[in-house]
């Protein structure tokens, strides 16, 4: 019989046990990120209905959707609308404001939750992009109307996530929808899709540059004046370097219609209350490039980028949306949050070195030299894992080399020996890979010992 070639398909990240560990360490840095700040978990199907996941986004984001048909026939329904009636979810954001409208009159308001699950996106198979990735997302989402201080809190939680995370210095960077609207609407580009349009292309600035985006908006596709085209590239090439300087950047820009002064004021509220959350001046800034593609953005947005690896783009992007769950529900559900990609995240940063294989979270191994000692060793095992310390035992026991040379490699810190000597002395040996040495400890000592180890092994991380 034939084998079959065992692999993956391209765009899935698939994990050798210490990098998994890693890994984990990131998610589990992130929940409690989350937590310390008053957010809650939940969780929602990967497969939804599409025409909840398809009524807000449409368009690009219906060409990334997987759509999922049973090996039955297609539901009438599915059948009317020329496709599947499932799909897997391609974010988090559409589906909270399923379940949010949809348990309604079971939820406190304002409702802070936070989600990390693995969404799904047909992207094309290329190196760095991923089919299926783990997003960690945080939104709070308020009942008929929601303050723009939490639109301020967001960068907190952002800070203290990413300090917490330890991969370098990093700079969250604010706009708002409204002041670029308002500002297209100056130059007489009021149509709303064609304001999308242009937020798409200028989303494009740092990746394709700004000689790129003004051919784009100056082409046939826009027809947009030189001038025009200019004004726009001097607006959103603004940046701040202080709080000082972005409300001196934002006076900067003169007066403009309801919009542009709603979204001024609501930028300026922010850029205050950020600072006032405790947010340091050099790790938030005004960037007038900043717009999202996505189409439910309304007012703040938000990226998050790396200061020494400009290169691996946002880490960390999201915004406010007034109206996305009103598809759903006739009450008005506003809200904010943001999303940190982590499997996208994990792989550029362990491509740029940033990022190593963890230890492993097995803490002990303990070895069996002899069939007849396995009691014992069982009991020992049993004594250290009744005191919260990770331990694997030898079951199989054999050359005791071979047991060691085992741990090494699957990274286990120490090897408890309990031979027959060591027992006759009421002690065992405890081999400490890591550094190389041994030492003999009475039986009795031996948690209280290993303790002090990893408790002095903990203090050295941090």
């Amino acid at each position: 019989m034939a084998l079959t070639t065992p692999r993956t398909m391209p765009g899935v990240l698939e994990l050798l046990p210490r990098e998994q560990i890693a890994f984990q360490s990131m998610l589990d840095t992130i929940r409690r990120g989350f937590e310390v700040y008053g957010f809650v978990p939940i969780e929602t199907p990967a497969i939804e209905f599409a025409d909840i996941l398809l009524t807000k986004g449409g368009g690009e984001t219906e060409r990334q959707v997987y759509f999922v048909q049973s090996t039955g026939a297609l539901e009438r329904a599915g059948e009317a609308a020329g496709r599947p009636e499932h799909a897997l979810r391609f974010d988090l954001t559409v589906p909270l404001a399923r379940y949010v409208a949809e348990h309604e009159r079971e939820l406190a308001f304002p409702f802070r939750r936070y989600q990390m699950q693995r969404v799904y996106r047909g992207e094309r198979a290329q190196r760095g992009r991923f089919r299926e990735f783990y997003q960690c997302d945080i939104d709070v989402i308020g009942k008929d109307a929601l303050s723009i201080r939490y639109d301020a809190e967001i960068p907190a939680v952002i800070h203290a996530v990413f300090r917490a995370l330890d991969i370098g210095a990093f700079m969250i960077q604010l706009n708002n929808r409204k002041l670029m609207r308002g500002f297209f609407e100056g130059l007489g580009l009021g149509d709303g899709d064609q304001q999308m349009l242009v937020l798409r292309e200028v989303d494009k600035l740092d990746k394709r540059g700004p000689d790129y985006v003004h051919g784009v908006l100056t082409g046939e596709s826009f027809g947009l004046s030189a001038d025009a085209a200019d004004r726009i590239m001097r607006f959103v090439g603004i940046r701040s370097t202080s709080l000082a300087d972005a409300h001196a950047k934002l006076d900067a820009l003169g007066s403009g219609t309801d919009t542009f002064e709603q979204g001024r004021t609501e930028l300026r509220e922010v850029l205050d209350t950020v600072a006032g959350f405790g947010v340091p001046e050099s790790a938030f800034a005004l960037n007038l490039s900043i717009a999202r593609g996505l189409d439910y953005y309304t007012g703040t947005v938000y990226e998050t980028t790396l200061n020494d690896h400009p290169d691996i783009g946002s880490i960390c992007s999201g915004g406010r949306y007034d109206n996305l769950a009103g598809n759903y529900t006739r009450s008005t559900l506003p809200g904010v949050g943001i999303s940190i990609g982590l499997t996208r995240l994990f792989w550029q940063l362990r491509e740029a070195g940033l990022l190593h294989a963890a230890e492993s979270t097995v803490q002990v191994l303990v070895t069996q030299m002899d069939a007849a000692q396995l009691p014992v060793c069982l009991a020992i095992a049993r004594e250290l894992r009744d005191a919260g310390i990770a331990t694997e035992i030898a079951l199989e026991g054999g050359k005791l080399g071979k047991q060691l040379k085992y741990a090494d490699r699957a990274a286990i810190r120490f090897a408890v020996v309990a031979g027959e000597e060591e027992l006759a002395r009421g002690a065992v040996a405890v081999k400490d890979l890591r550094r190389g040495d041994q030492f003999e400890v009475p039986r009795a000592e031996l948690v209280k010992t290993l303790r002090v180890e990893l408790a002095q092994e903990q203090v050295a991380r941090a």
